[in-house]
Formats: structure tokens, sequence, C-alpha cells
């Protein structure tokens, strides 16, 4: 395995998640690659082996041991890991998408060409929908290898002793397991950090989510108040006649008239010349006609 080219691809993916989705891929690459790897492959390597059946039926053993096993852990592992991290690749090959044609568009149009996206890497547009559909992928194919295992080993353990009465064994055969508490741990520890593992993609998601949701909101909180002071800006003006561009006051041309006004003296009489006559405060009385 070419680890530098895994290590390449690796940092890709860490550059471009969020915290959750950098969570999730320590968490893939420690516990269950390096565990794999490392443990795990050598506590099955002698599975078929060390699986004794008694009896020297030519075939029993091996028609039991499929029966039991009609799937390896370590098969299952390795197709369950290589599914699951398939779909991180994905938003590396967009944002190398974005970048290609960039570049292209930089090429014909020169230097004075801005791109839509200046930030490649920056989950917007359909960047953000390949993100999301990979969240919600690798939830999915953890959740069906979880099914799978849960319906080829009851529990997820596996017992030191099954029966077996398949053809061609002559009669019910016992067969023993190797190893089987060590595997069992191995298996119970591989399927909690799985569900760690939904349990982060689908955090992420929900975050993603809630991140667009909010932005929109606020984007459209911000139009409206907006809205609402370009409708007051008119209110000063009701009343008001608007005309056009061209539109010439017709009262605009002709002068005002002047009005003149023209004072009229006052003669000022003197107070002494002007004669008072009095007026009897008694009014005599009327004569007295005879009868």
């Amino acid at each position: 395995m070419n680890w530098s080219v895994f290590e390449g691809l690796l940092s890709g993916v860490n550059k471009y998640s969020t915290a959750f989705g950098r969570i999730w891929l320590s968490l893939v690459f420690i516990f269950r690659l390096l565990v794999y790897v490392v443990a795990a492959e050598r506590v099955w390597s002698d599975d078929h082996k060390d699986f004794d059946c008694n009896t020297r039926q030519p075939g029993c053993t091996n028609v039991c041991y499929d029966h039991f096993f009609p799937v390896s852990h370590i098969r299952l592992w390795a197709l369950q890991l290589i599914l699951v991290t398939c779909p991180s690749l994905l938003v590396i090959m967009h944002v190398a998408y974005r970048e290609a044609k960039a570049q292209q568009h930089r090429a014909a149009r020169g230097e004075s060409y801005r791109s839509r996206f200046p930030n490649p890497g920056k989950k917007r547009g359909g960047l953000w929908w390949t993100y999301l559909f990979s969240l919600i992928v690798k939830a999915g194919v953890d959740m069906v290898f979880l099914y799978i295992f849960y319906r080829f080993y009851r529990n997820y353990t596996l017992p030191r002793l099954v029966k077996c009465q398949l053809p061609p064994c002559p009669n019910v055969v016992d067969c023993f397991i190797s190893r089987p508490t060590e595997k069992t741990i191995f298996t119970l520890f591989m399927v909690v950090t799985t569900c760690i593992c939904i349990v982060l993609s689908v955090v992420e998601a929900a975050y993603l989510i809630g991140k667009r949701c909010r932005e929109r909101l606020q984007a459209s909180t911000g139009e409206s108040h907006q809205d609402s002071h370009d409708c007051a800006e008119p209110a000063s003006t009701a009343g008001q006649v608007f005309h056009g561009v061209g539109f010439k006051d017709p009262t605009a041309s002709i002068p005002s008239a002047s009005i003149p006004t023209t004072s009229i003296p006052v003669a000022s009489v003197p107070a002494a010349s002007i004669p008072t006559t009095s007026i009897p405060t008694t009014l005599p009385e009327q004569e007295k006609t005879p009868s």
C-alpha cells in the first residue's frame, strides 16, 4: 500500500472538512483502519484452519464453517472501510474540478477574470450538496453493514460451540471456534466505533443544514429591513406632484409685477382747536299741557 498517496488523500479530506468531519476522519483512521490492519487481521488469520468439528467425514467441516461464517469479518470490514471512505473523495474531486475550471477560464480570459468561487474549498453552491450527500452516504453505508453483521452474527457475538447437522455430516456435529472471546471483543469494538461514526455524520449533516437555514433567515431578514427602509423614504413627499425631467414651471418666466404703494399723509390737528359739545346728562322735564 502506498502510504504517501493515502496520506495525501487524508490531508485533502481533512482540509475541506468541518470540525465534526475531522473527528470522524481521526476515528476512522485510528480506531478502525489501524485496528483492522494491526490487530484484527491477525486474529482472524487462522479462522478456518482452527475451526474443529468432532467428525472425520470429508467436507463436513467446510460445510459447517460456510454455514456459520458466510462472510469473514475481515473481508466485511475491508469492504466497509473502502465504501465508507469513498464519499469523502467526491468532495476532493469536486474541489479539484472547481480549481481546474477556474484555471481554464483564467487562461482564456486573462488575469482580469474573477472566479465565481474565490475559495474553491468553501462549501457553497454544488460543493455544499456534494458534502451533504457524502455525509448521508457514509452514515447509510455504516448502518447497512451494522445490519449485515447483526444478521450473520446474532448480537455481534461468537459462541464457543456450534452444532451442525448439514449434509454430508452423518449426524449432529459439534464444532468449536478458535478464540471466540477475543473475536467478540474486536467485533464489539468495531461496532461501537461504527455507531460513533454514524452519530458524527448525522450531527455534521444537521450542523450544515442548520447553518444554511440560519444564513438564509438572516439574509431574508436583512432584505425585509432594507425594503421597509426604502418604503419609508418617500413618505415625507406626500401630497407633492412629480413631473418629468423636462418639465418647466410656467410661472418661472413671468416676472412678479411690482405694485406701487402711495403713502397718504395724515394731517395732525391740534387738540385745542377741535370744538367739544357738552351733552347734558339730565333731560328737561316735558312741559305739561293744560287739559
